[in-house]
């Protein structure tokens, strides 16, 4: 039983804080309470790490993960369901604390890259190097790429992929247009999900809580677990290696240049005739097909937002397409890029 009368909040405001909580699947603690409480009683601004100090001073033994939630999902959520531009959605995403002061690690794709190398360990048996995942974060994705996403059929999300491809392993993390009507589409706010693709099996997708006190302690206990069952049975083969010492040698990790995808295309060009033919020439001479354009309104007096949604092109010729189209005259500002994968689940 939490009690919440000792403290002097608004009940209104308790109430919103277990509404909050249930909508996450989390339960009103009493740690949580006082977490609460200590929000009230502060009169000044701060940050989480200073919300962490109080705690632990205050003789509770809190986690950073039970202040600090899943940062990039949030970000991304806020700016499509609530309109909020990137720096707005990070602010607010500090604020609650779900990003820490300095967001870089998951704003900027590190922490995905990071795990990515673990999981591709997992399912391949193959060490990869940090500096050998392409990564690409979500701090250019602006309010209306959000908003042509939405209008297309699409959801942005910044995706962690290991990838088969023939005798060569794709590892990339970057934002990425995802079909409104697949699952992983539907992932939003403090939640991650795994989607494993097997050739028997087919799409598996595991979906829970990126952070949380109960959600990492289940998963430390489970590990903690299956190590003593291994070291009781005098058996190692039930702890799957997340570090290879000899890596397969029948598989290599890929170039980003050698992926072939869809491609999501923002321009903010001249408003003049004959934009179009220059953008699609160079676009054909790298064997880009064009899928469709989109015209929108005039932002301002002399110049349109173009957008263009390619077929599958191999991402070597894009990125020649890409300086040669940002060194046209007509060009005005430099053009958004975002990959597309095509769920049919």
């Amino acid at each position: 039983m939490v009690n919440t009368e000792s403290v002097n909040i608004p009940s209104e405001r308790v109430d919103q804080f277990k509404n909050y909580l249930d909508t996450q699947g989390l339960r009103l603690t009493q740690e949580r309470f006082a977490i609460l409480s200590q929000v009230f009683k502060t009169d000044t601004h701060f940050r989480p790490d200073d919300l962490l100090v109080w705690m632990r001073q205050a003789g509770y033994k809190t986690s950073k993960a039970t202040i600090y939630r899943t940062t990039c999902n949030y970000i991304l959520t806020e700016m499509q369901k609530n309109g909020r531009d990137f720096s707005e959605a990070l602010e607010m995403a500090q604020d609650k604390g779900y990003a820490e002061e300095d967001p870089t690690l998951d704003i900027e794709g590190i922490d995905a890259a990071q795990k990515l190398t673990i999981l591709t360990a997992l399912a391949h048996h193959i060490s990869v190097p940090l500096n050998q995942v392409h990564t690409e974060g979500i701090t250019k994705i602006t309010q209306n790429d959000i908003q042509y996403a939405q209008e297309l059929g699409y959801a942005i999300k910044l995706l962690a992929i290991t990838k088969l491809r023939e005798t060569q392993i794709d590892v990339r993390v970057h934002p990425t247009l995802i079909p409104n009507n697949s699952m992983l589409a539907n992932v939003s706010d403090a939640f991650n999900a795994v989607c494993v693709i097997g050739d028997a099996v087919g799409p598996t997708l595991f979906y829970g809580q990126g952070a949380g006190e109960m959600p990492t302690a289940s998963a430390v206990v489970a590990d903690i677990i299956d190590a003593a069952r291994s070291i009781t049975g005098n058996s190692h083969l039930s702890i799957p290696p997340a570090w290879v010492s000899k890596p397969r040698s029948d598989f290599s990790i890929g170039s980003i240049d050698d992926i072939e995808t869809r491609y999501y295309l923002r321009l903010v060009v001249r408003d003049c005739p004959g934009v179009l033919a220059q953008i699609g020439t160079i676009l054909g001479n790298r064997d880009i097909s064009i899928a469709s354009v989109i015209q929108k309104e005039p932002h301002c007096k002399d110049s349109v937002p173009l957008v263009i949604l390619t077929h599958k092109a191999c991402e070597a010729n894009m990125y020649l397409a890409r300086i040669e189209i940002d060194n046209l005259e007509v060009v005005q500002e430099e053009l958004t890029l975002i990959r597309i994968e095509e769920f049919d689940f």
